[in-house]
Order: C-alpha cells, then structure tokens, then sequence
C-alpha cells in the first residue's frame, strides 16, 4: 500500500508543514537523500508541544510528542516532494529527548516517531538506523526533536 493510501486509511492529520526559524532548509535533497533539519511536536494550530519528560511531562507525552514531530516531518515531506508515495525509505532517526538528568528511557519516546514511520511506510522501509538522546533542554522548550534522512525518487 502507498504511503498515501496509508495516511488515508490510518485517518491521519497532518499539521501544515513548517517554515524554517532560522538560516537553514528544512529539506536538503542530494544523491537521492533527502536530509530532514530538526522539527519538533508542531500541532494543528501551529503550536508546539513543550515540557521537560519527567518533571512537567510524562513518557507517555514525551511518546505522543514524538508521534506528532513525525507528522510534521510527514508534512514538511510532502509539501516539498508533492507526494509521500516518493519516498523510497527511512535511513536514518536522530532524536533529542527534552528529560530530567535521571530519565533513560529516551529510546521509548522516540519509539512514537520511529513506530508512526513504521506504520506509514511499512516494516522494512519505515524501520531505520536511529539514535535516541536525552538533552538539558531544547528551543521553544519543545518535549522532543527528531531530525531524519530519508531516501527518496529523484
């Protein structure tokens, strides 16, 4: 099934896509990569999901949070290749949890991005390398960050 008709028949919402904050593209496509800059928890009314896992917000928030940054990257996918039904695959996951210095289970909340990626894409082109970190803090006090690449059709 294309990635499309999966977002179709998972009854997904995805935000608009987000405009860049900063000097940097929020896609840089090369060699039939497609480079993913960080995005975080952005929600329909364009606001981002913020707290800290384990002092404001619990795993569970932090999973939803990171759920909700991979509809925005699906957003920000699609607005630039017109289609998801383009990409070829997920290579690779790097994500930032926003945590308390004690909390560990930073690879449990990246599991809502990269199990979203997975349903999208299915078990083989939506399971990819992946890194999973806890960080002091980061912009906007977002809950989480995931930046990604992706292999795409040129």
């Amino acid at each position: 099934m294309s990635a499309e008709a999966k977002i179709t028949e998972l009854k997904l919402e995805l935000p608009p896509a987000p405009k860049a904050m900063g000097v940097y593209k929020p896609v840089l496509i090369h060699n039939g990569l497609a480079y993913i800059s960080g995005h975080g928890p952005l929600q329909m009314d364009g606001t981002l999901s913020t707290g800290k896992v384990g002092k404001s917000v619990d795993q569970q928030a932090g999973y939803d949070a990171a759920r909700q940054t991979g509809l925005a990257m699906l957003s920000t996918l699609k607005a630039h290749l017109g289609s998801l039904d383009k990409v070829k695959r997920l290579v690779k996951t790097f994500g930032m949890v926003n945590a308390v210095d004690d909390f560990t289970a930073h690879p449990a909340v990246i599991n809502g991005f990269s199990e979203l990626m997975a349903e999208v894409f299915g078990p083989d082109n939506g399971v990819a390398a992946r890194s999973a970190i806890g960080v002091s803090g980061l912009p906007g006090e977002m809950i989480v960050e995931v930046e990604a690449i992706f292999e795409v059709e040129a």
